[in-house]
């Protein structure tokens, strides 16, 4: 590709999620309307385009939309947006991503197509993609759309970038009850994963652009357009929408709903400080 990457292109019916047990004999499905909804049955947002500083190779930062079902540690969960992770990728160039588990992430889930699961049937966005152009932090804000919305005839999770390619979807039979069926939680926001999360010192990997969030400015994580798919078949703004943070020194969230036309969400900082040794 013209940022360097070399993506292999192969047979549709030769992919990776093909492979998975599960999918023994299933048919490749290329995007429908959808039905008829039940609780939550997909979610959507505009998210800002940042190159957060990740500090150790086996470290990562995201900017993600996030659908879930389960307990705290034994839950289902499927997600996208982009990310800076270079084990996975190999460099520090904000990419786009995929990801999944069916039992917290204890022995299964995975990014993108580095195991069977994600059936990929669009061949304009390449998973893992380096994503441009990359919002700067006095720079023309630059935005990315994520739809992850659930078919009913097929129970299939489908993932929609741009507000208009369909690039795959996760099969609904890797998953056993829970998303099966329907999410119980929509998630937006930010996630750091290090090894130095919650211990001294603290990793220096940053959310969003690394500065804590100012709701004046969309100046480090954001989101806009927030939107869930519930059994009322419209893409709508949630009713009761809770904003926190697992390590307030470290990274802030910052909600505004009220007195504007549209809520918006911001989430970000700079991992260490002298508020988080």
């Amino acid at each position: 590709s013209e940022d360097g990457d070399v993506i292999d292109c192969i047979d549709i019916f030769k992919q990776p999620a093909l492979y998975h047990p599960a999918l023994k004999n299933h048919k490749i499905q290329m995007a429908i309307l959808l039905a008829e909804g039940y609780r939550y049955v997909g979610g959507k947002t505009d998210m800002i385009t940042r190159n957060p500083h990740v500090e150790e190779d086996d470290e990562y930062s995201t900017s993600r939309l996030t659908l879930k079902s389960g307990s705290y540690y034994n839950y289902q969960d499927i997600e996208s947006g982009w990310i800076v992770n270079p084990r996975v990728y190999g460099d520090r160039q904000t990419r786009l991503f995929t990801y999944w588990t069916n039992d917290g992430s204890r022995e299964t889930g995975c990014f993108d197509l580095t195991c069977p699961g994600f059936v990929q049937i669009s061949h304009e966005i390449a998973l893992g993609a380096a994503i441009y152009p990359i919002s700067t932090q006095y720079g023309l804000p630059y935005s990315i759309t994520i739809y992850i919305y659930k078919d009913f005839n097929t129970s299939n999770w489908w993932l929609q970038y741009g507000g208009s390619i369909n690039i795959g979807y996760w099969p609904s039979k890797i998953f056993e009850g829970g998303l099966e069926v329907h999410a119980e939680t929509v998630q937006w926001g930010g996630e750091v994963y290090s090894k130095n999360v919650g211990k001294h010192p603290h990793t220096k990997t940053q959310m969003g652009s690394g500065v804590f969030p100012f709701y004046i400015f969309a100046s480090t994580g954001f989101m806009k357009y927030m939107r869930i798919l519930d059994n009322t078949m419209e893409l709508r703004f949630p009713q009761n929408v809770v904003a926190y943070s697992e390590e307030y020194d470290c990274y802030r969230t910052q909600y505004v709903g009220d007195y504007i036309e549209e809520p918006e969400f911001h989430f970000g900082g700079p991992g260490r400080n002298p508020l988080c040794p």
